[in-house]
């Protein structure tokens, strides 16, 4: 069995456990020895980080081979349209190349924790919200698709990847799951989010990510 941690990743965090510049890490909220970032989420996002002590699971997550659909929800700059969406999914270029959104769809603005520092809001400009699957994760891959059609990114947030969700998980708490090993998912022939077991929530209880119909 292999040590999963789904962490939600607090604004101006970094994806690591170490750094020179005295930058808010990993080691703050994280004390599990032996675990180690599968992926990463840039320094001015938020939401979910996967941490697992499998190598093998690890390179599963994370590599882009694997195809695993990663979902955020985004807090653009202006009134975003169903054509903007269209246009994410059929793809758009940037400067490492073409990239497409696996989907994309209007949202009402989902009911998330507090962002420290709020984002800074202009009265004469709207703001809306996107959700947006990829399944690669090239640097700052959403927000320069965003601005490709027009959407400046305000706000970041990672929702899941595959079937793990970020949802009542606070900021800078985690849950402990276990799962089976990378042995056994060969042997089944399922993919990273299979055969799940036990569950050990680490932190607040209150739902804080959920979404208002």
């Amino acid at each position: 069995m292999s040590k999963l941690l789904l962490f939600n990743k607090p604004f101006h965090v970094l994806s690591q456990f170490t750094d020179s510049a005295d930058r808010k890490t990993l080691s703050d909220f994280i004390k599990v020895k032996g675990v180690y970032p599968a992926g990463r989420l840039d320094y001015d996002s938020e939401g979910l980080l996967l941490l697992t002590d499998d190598g093998q699971l690890q390179a599963q997550i994370s590599n882009p081979k694997y195809k695993l659909n990663k979902t955020y929800w985004a807090q653009v700059e202006g009134t975003a349209t169903e054509a903007q969406c269209l246009e994410l999914i059929e793809g758009v270029k940037l400067k490492d190349g073409p990239a497409s959104a696996v989907a994309c769809r209007l949202m009402h603005t989902p009911s998330l924790w507090p962002r420290v520092p709020p984002i800074r809001e202009r009265q004469t400009v709207a703001d809306s919200w996107i959700e947006l699957v990829i399944n690669e994760g090239r640097n700052r891959q959403v927000r320069r698709m965003t601005a490709a059609v027009g959407l400046p990114t305000l706000r970041l947030v990672r929702a899941a990847i595959g079937d793990w969700k970020v949802t009542d998980i606070s900021p800078g708490e985690f849950f402990v799951e276990t799962v089976a090993s990378i042995a056994a998912k060969k042997s089944t022939g399922k993919g990273p989010n299979a055969n799940r077991r036990t569950s050990k929530r680490t932190g607040n209880k209150m739902p804080l990510a959920k979404r208002r119909r």
